[in-house]
């Protein structure tokens, strides 16, 4: 009798629960039910965490679709900083307030998958037969797993070294051929010092992105197991020389005092440069417009630089990709797809990177007129792209995929502050990988591994 009960009891909950969250599954918002209702645009939402240029370039990306045709409405949300967007989905995932899809940065592509609140856009490839082979292969490489693309690559930038050609002159250096090795930037760096006492050579902001890309560059792995894309990692990847040799680098223009120590601030950095204080230093290439267009003096765009006993490997596609949020009406993931292709179009992404500085997924955009009127412009544009697709691929220059790497970046950061403000490399390098090693650790342990 006891049994019956439980049993009449529990389906009676399931019951009540199916009917007050069927909505909520589904993921029906009430303004998509109320489009279908009376026939209007299909609408997605879209969150974002593009600021600045970006963001009013995608704003009119956005307003262009919508004006294209009669069936879709696509509303573009700001939702903070790409952590703090991956916040605000984790609250609300799986229910009501979940966005149709949402804008994520690379190293949290991890995170996503994990999730279980996401449908692999590869549902929409293969049912589509949309050709993704047509799109740029060294950005497409960082988002296939396994044959597998779980979002569509959108806003995709590389670091590369920022130049003041000038201050080359100045020195006594050619300002066409900017140095290529670690060794050229510390000798470039002593002789605009040397000439300019006020102005120092080089700098490099405490990011962990930066030094995952130069340690990319020498073909070094950040994860084993080919950098987590043939097994989970259990470790680091990297030997000891290739991550050493770039807390040496610095602490070597450091020792120098040809070094410029910004810390952890990329826009001070920047600025830095623009106010003359500094001649050298490493950022996005979606920085690009905004640099030349802000510099009073003549800026050159170069090649990450690498040790000189390194063969330069290349970089490791940086920004974010489009995700698709599982539970929605099909009708409303349909039209999310619509809109995520129409943004790889060569017109499209020809906007895009002339507006932003951010490379055209789609390479077919290098050939629409306002690219070649902008590169005809700043020529400096182009190189970021040379350098982009004349990276070797490999499992180095493919990437890492973990859902600890933004906890990792952290620590690296602290390990490159603590080298910029005088302390000792081996030690600071030492406690970096023990740290990292053991967040590796952690997170395999948290997911049962």
């Amino acid at each position: 009798m006891k049994k019956k009960f439980l049993s009449i009891l529990t389906l009676g909950i399931i019951l009540l629960l199916t009917a007050c969250s069927g909505n909520a599954a589904s993921g029906d918002s009430s303004e998509n039910k109320e489009s279908a209702k009376k026939g209007e645009k299909q609408v997605v939402t879209f969150w974002h965490s593009m600021s600045g240029a970006g963001q009013e370039t995608l704003n009119s990306i956005v307003e262009d679709f919508n004006k294209s045709q009669d069936n879709i409405q696509v509303n573009a949300e700001f939702q903070g900083t790409y952590d703090e967007a991956l916040t605000k989905f984790n609250a609300v995932a799986g229910t009501d307030s979940a966005p149709t899809m949402i804008q994520t940065f690379e190293i949290g592509t991890k995170s996503m998958i994990n999730s279980g609140k996401i449908t692999p856009i590869q549902e929409f490839v293969d049912k589509d037969k949309y050709e993704m082979n047509g799109l740029e292969k060294n950005i497409t490489n960082y988002y296939s797993l396994d044959g597998k693309f779980y979002s569509m690559p959108f806003n995709s930038s590389t670091p590369v070294m920022y130049y003041n050609k000038d201050a080359f002159k100045a020195a006594g250096l050619d300002p066409e051929k900017a140095p290529a090795t670690f060794e050229e930037v510390e000798d470039a760096s002593k002789a605009i010092t040397k000439s300019n006492p006020k102005m120092k050579g080089f700098a490099l902001q405490a990011y962990g992105w930066l030094w995952e890309q130069l340690l990319a560059n020498q073909g070094a792995l950040l994860l084993n197991n080919d950098n987590g894309r043939t097994d989970t990692p259990t470790k680091i990847g990297w030997k000891e020389e290739e991550g050493k040799s770039i807390f040496n680098w610095v602490k070597n223009m450091v020792d120098d005092k040809t070094f410029a120590n910004y810390g952890t601030n990329g826009d001070n950095m920047v600025a830095g440069f623009l106010a003359g204080d500094v001649a050298m230093f490493l950022q996005s290439s979606a920085s690009a417009r905004d640099v030349i267009d802000n510099a009073p003096f003549e800026v050159g765009i170069a090649f990450l630089p690498h040790p000189e006993d390194k063969e330069r490997e290349g970089v490791v596609i940086g920004g974010a990709s489009l995700w698709m949020i599982d539970g929605k009406p099909e009708a409303e993931s349909e039209a999310a797809w619509e809109f995520m292709k129409y943004l790889q179009k060569p017109e499209v992404q020809a906007k895009w990177h002339v507006g932003t500085g951010y490379f055209a997924i789609n390479p077919a955009a290098y050939d629409e007129k306002v690219v070649k009127d902008a590169w005809s412009e700043k020529p400096q544009l182009k190189v970021t792209v040379d350098q982009l697709q004349s990276t070797k691929s490999s499992y180095a220059t493919q990437g890492a995929l973990m859902d600890m790497l933004p906890e990792g970046r952290k620590i690296m950061e602290t390990a490159l502050e603590t080298v910029y403000n005088g302390g000792d490399v081996d030690k600071a390098y030492d406690t970096a990988v023990q740290q990292f090693n053991e967040a590796i650790q952690q997170a395999n342990k948290a997911r049962g591994k």
